[in-house]
């Protein structure tokens, strides 16, 4: 019995302790369906103990809370170059991508000025919604509500700028895999969001980190740039927060804190002790 009541408390949870404060680490499902339940109670416990929150970006940020300025950003790192068109980027395979992104509610017709990647991304979120998922339920936006009732400050370990480049930044061939890849996916999306959703709230690192490491293997040029860059980057301000006085709580999504190159790796490597 013990046994299984230490696995029920098992999460997606890490700390690491400065000299004077405790930075929270906790992996994060960014969209979640009404009947996901409410945040788990280790992430609660942490956000009490924290006197600030950081994430990935900013979602105190005006420019981020509006969705339609944040499309508005997305929409303009996405625009291809004059005389480039999604059309001409996807070549003789436009006819069938465009049928199939059809079949999922997705007219091309209308996206012709953007690139592939804004495509599979605009795709990825229609799928979701088509299951109920909304952002707004996310954990990141849990919390965010929280401090804002609450008066605790928001940070963002990037802008929603940079996030947008990482993709924009693939040449239009790697992105053209990349929606492919997104429309092939979604056949087998509900089976692949129930895997990721038990491993989330069991705290299942290890399945978590089989869960990246079909993803690597799958697209290595697209998920290097997505996790590993950002990962190292996030550790050098993680080293600013764990000389401060504060506690942090540090949510960003569960697949940057599992497997090699994660963040806690990257701490540990570091000879910081995370937990």
């Amino acid at each position: 019995s013990a046994a299984v009541a230490d696995a029920r408390e098992r999460n997606v949870l890490w700390a690491v302790h400065g000299e004077h404060n405790t930075v929270y680490l906790l992996g994060s499902i960014h969209v979640l369906r009404p009947g996901d339940g409410e945040l788990p109670r280790a992430a609660l416990e942490a956000y009490a103990e924290a006197e600030r929150l950081v994430m990935e970006i900013d979602l105190d940020d005006a420019a981020i809370a509006d969705p339609s300025a944040l499309l508005g950003t997305m929409q303009r790192a996405a625009l291809l170059p004059e005389g480039e068109s999604l059309r001409s980027a996807l070549g003789d395979d436009y006819a069938a991508i465009a049928a199939r992104a059809l079949e999922s509610g997705l007219d091309l017709a209308v996206l012709d000025r953007f690139a592939p990647w804004f495509v599979a991304t605009m795709l990825l979120q229609l799928e979701l919604a088509q299951r109920g998922f909304q952002p707004e339920l996310g954990i990141e936006q849990q919390l965010a509500d929280r401090a804002a009732r609450d008066g605790k400050p928001i940070e963002g370990l990037e802008t929603a700028e940079q996030q947008f480049a990482v993709l924009a930044d693939l040449p239009l061939p790697e992105q053209k895999r990349f929606l492919m890849m997104s429309l092939g996916e979604s056949d087998r999306l509900d089976a692949e969001i129930d895997e990721l959703l038990a491993a989330w709230r069991s705290g299942d690192v290890e399945a978590l980190e089989d869960m990246l490491s079909a993803a690597f293997e799958e697209f290595p040029e697209l998920y290097g740039p997505l996790t590993e860059d950002r990962n190292r980057a996030w550790v050098e301000r993680l080293g600013e927060l764990l000389d401060d006085r504060d506690d942090y709580l540090v949510v960003v999504g569960a697949l940057h804190l599992v497997g090699r190159h994660s963040v806690v790796d990257l701490l540990r490597q570091r000879g910081h002790r995370v937990t």
